[in-house]
């Protein structure tokens, strides 16, 4: 915990990855409490689910077409706009589709201390989830330049899962620190080994 809040401080580029209901909205609400109060948050989201206690916040919902196919504002056309908002942070609650091109070309040009979530199995399938991602933009791009620009502008990967016993932990926290031979280079921080169960059943170990 103290690590990760330094970490948001320091103006790291984090994002959490997990499968459904493994608590990233949660860890992702948890992160964002660690921005100092002074700075401006702009959070952009499919369905308003955050609800940040900080006093600079702005919150922008994503809205689907009306009947007649009009009136749609995606993910995507939020990002856009909010970096015309003054953000010291933007806060992206999950990344699905085309717009992580614009988030990560957003982090790479000083929006730094950005957090987002998205579902992976693992840290490394978060990566290779992001490039799929931004080759589903709709921009041609080579997958050189695609994991150049993953790698300089995410820092970490905050892996959570829902364990066997029904608990949601933070299992990995994974550095992303380069390129090299066209892969990205990453290794973990913390892991989570689990050392046994207690008495009520439930998992315990250590990071």
């Amino acid at each position: 915990l103290a690590f990760l809040d330094a970490c948001v401080r320091g103006r790291t580029n984090i994002l959490i990855s997990g499968g459904t209901s493994s608590g990233k909205t949660t860890l992702l609400g948890v992160l964002s409490g660690f921005v100092p109060d002074d700075e401006r948050i702009i959070t952009i989201e499919d369905a308003a689910e955050l609800r940040l206690g900080k006093p600079h916040v702005i919150g922008l919902e994503a809205r689907p077409a009306n009947v007649e196919s009009r009136g749609e504002v995606t993910v995507r056309d939020l990002l856009r706009n909010a970096l015309r908002m003054r953000p010291d942070r933007l806060v992206i609650g999950e990344v699905r589709g085309g717009e992580a091109l614009d988030m990560i070309q957003a982090m790479t040009v000083g929006q730094e201390g950005s957090l987002s979530t998205g579902h992976a199995n693992s840290s490394p399938d978060m990566l290779r989830r992001l490039e799929t991602m931004i080759l589903m933009s709709g921009y041609e791009m080579p997958l050189r330049s695609i994991r150049e620009q993953i790698a300089s502008a995410v820092d970490l990967i905050v892996h959570t899962a829902r364990l066997g016993d029904g608990s949601r932990k933070i299992v990995n926290i994974t550095e992303v620190y380069g390129i090299e031979d066209d892969q990205i280079l990453t290794q973990d921080i913390f892991e989570f080994k689990q050392t046994g169960l207690d008495e009520n059943g439930k998992i315990v170990g250590t990071l």
